[in-house]
């Protein structure tokens, strides 16, 4: 039936075969990659309406507002991006939202560049189509953050190493190394995939002439040259980064192998709608496998080898450290799976069966965008969210409203609750700087006499009975303040929502002066230099 359809099409399809027709003409990649980009940032907007954006998406803001070649809990590419982005659009929720889904229509770009390394025409489609149904680049990327950052970096990375082993030419060494090393300041677990490099290049039958050419030590030259500044960030400040790290590790060894079973069981989750997906393309010619494996042409064994070790040296890692593992960690590396699977493949695929995948993928598309997503923010309206975002922007405005009655200088810095008092940096019209150090972040600290004067104020929700206890403490240490509560609610689309009570603790400036660039600074550090 596939070959029929292919030699007499149905006239319904053949503007989808003229797409088609225009792969390798350079049109119909961008096209696919700019409609994915468009209906799935809708459905965000849609799926959040009145909900807020996710507190890590806030963090890579907030992180931005400030250049620094690296952060307390993270390394520093997720605040480049965030501070890059919005130099050009808007702090808004469907501007993050926009920047979310772009990072993941740009992973997919750069997911194209290597499948053009090993396949031509339609099969570049159908990689880029399986990997659409994963959860990767659509849940998993619109929480914009140290993880979902690397869904680009990651295959941007893999495509300059597979060109420098292959051409061994000065130009691609250095591409190698520098997007290697942005990786790395993307999210440290990006160690794995330059270790899964070198492992690869071990492997691989093509060693002796990659490691006696002058390629892999350019790139690892320049790679470090590229990382220096990070480095030199991590010397002088006391790598907070790695301390943060390692609150994940030391667990038992049964937690921890628990934690790797479930890792494996996740990435396979994850793959399983396509895995089916490809079973019914594929058919009886699955048989071929193994011949297909044995005949894998040098650039795809190379890939093997990496994606091999992006999986496994996670998990041996895991077990001699005992540190928790979770699956969507690895995520931004499925690529490397469905690129070997299409691409391996020695025999044709009909375009009849790419055709009917694009229809599934659109279907499921728009299925997400005019029935889950209503449905989805009707929810979420009436039972809220554990972090409280549908309340983030009333919290914000009602605090700055309060201040403003208190005092006509605007307000300065924020602090309390994590989430809380990140979404009132974003949210309120004064944004006000994000004053807590991440490095303690449960730490509450009195502030310094400079900060005093300049204003400030911190936030919890009243059942936060943590945070409620600090603010008490610490309204009792900091002199002159204001202690209120009030009440917010969502709201959808005129429809009342949920309810929840907000605490803050107003401390006024005592010169009545207006708020200077340093006002961050001065408060986090006296925050650290608390008793």
């Amino acid at each position: 039936m596939a070959e029929r359809s292919d030699r007499s099409p149905a006239p319904w399809r053949r503007p989808f075969l003229r797409w088609l027709d225009a792969v390798e003409t350079g049109w119909a990649v961008p096209l696919l990659l700019v409609c994915f980009v468009a209906i799935w940032t809708l459905y965000l907007v849609i799926a959040y309406a009145g909900g807020g954006l996710h507190p890590d998406t806030l963090e890579a803001w907030t992180l931005g507002r400030n250049f620094a070649w690296g952060y307390h809990k993270h390394p520093p590419l997720m605040g480049w991006v965030a501070a890059a982005w919005t130099s050009v659009f808007p702090p808004s929720d469907w501007s993050l939202q926009l920047m979310a889904m772009a990072n993941a229509g740009l992973a997919l770009f750069f997911v194209d560049l290597v499948s053009r390394q090993f396949v031509t025409g339609h099969k570049r489609i159908l990689v880029l189509l399986l990997l659409m149904l994963t959860p990767a680049y659509q849940f998993h990327a619109q929480r914009f953050n140290a993880n979902s950052v690397l869904l680009a970096t990651w295959p941007l990375a893999t495509w300059c190493f597979l060109r420098a082993f292959e051409t061994r030419t000065v130009l691609w060494a250095v591409a190698a190394g520098c997007t290697t090393a942005l990786a790395m300041v993307g999210k440290y677990y990006s160690i794995f995939l330059v270790t899964s490099f070198a492992f690869a290049a071990l492997a691989h039958p093509a060693r002796r002439a990659y490691f006696t050419s002058a390629s892999p030590w350019i790139s690892i030259v320049s790679g470090l040259a590229v990382l220096s500044p990070h480095i030199y960030w991590l010397a002088t400040t006391g790598a907070s980064t790695f301390t943060y790290a390692m609150t994940h590790a030391n667990r038992d060894a049964v937690t921890s192998l628990a934690d790797n079973v479930n890792f494996l069981l996740g990435l396979v989750a994850a793959m399983s709608v396509s895995a089916v997906l490809w079973v019914f393309i594929a058919g009886r010619r699955l048989r071929q496998f193994p011949a297909d494996f044995a005949a894998m042409s040098p650039g795809l064994r190379l890939l093997f080898y990496i994606a091999i070790g992006t999986i496994v040296l996670p998990v041996l890692t895991s077990l001699a450290m005992g540190t928790d593992l979770p699956s969507l960690w690895a995520l931004q590396g499925l690529f490397l799976f469905a690129v070997l699977v299409v691409c391996g493949a020695r025999y044709p695929i009909e375009r009849f069966y790419t055709v009917n995948l694009t229809l599934t993928t659109a279907g499921v598309a728009l299925a997400a965008v005019l029935v889950a997503a209503p449905i989805h923010a009707v929810y979420r309206n009436t039972h809220g969210y554990e972090e409280g975002r549908n309340l983030y922007a009333q919290a914000a405005n009602e605090l700055t409203r309060q201040c403003r009655e208190l005092t006509s200088a605007p307000l300065s810095a924020v602090s309390g609750d994590e989430s809380l008092a990140l979404a009132v940096a974003f949210y309120s019209p004064d944004h006000p700087y994000y004053a807590e150090a991440y490095a303690h972040q449960r730490t509450w600290g009195l502030s310094r006499k400079t900060t005093r004067q300049r204003g400030w104020a911190a936030l919890c929700f009243r059942d936060q009975a943590n945070c409620a206890a600090d603010m008490d403490s610490i309204s009792a240490r900091t002199g002159p303040s204001v202690k209120r509560e009030f009440t917010v609610q969502a709201t959808l689309w005129g429809n009342p929502g949920v309810r929840r009570d907000v605490v803050v603790l107003m401390v006024p400036p005592m010169d009545g002066g207006t708020r200077p660039q340093s006002a961050a600074d001065d408060f986090s550090a006296s925050r650290r230099g608390a008793d």
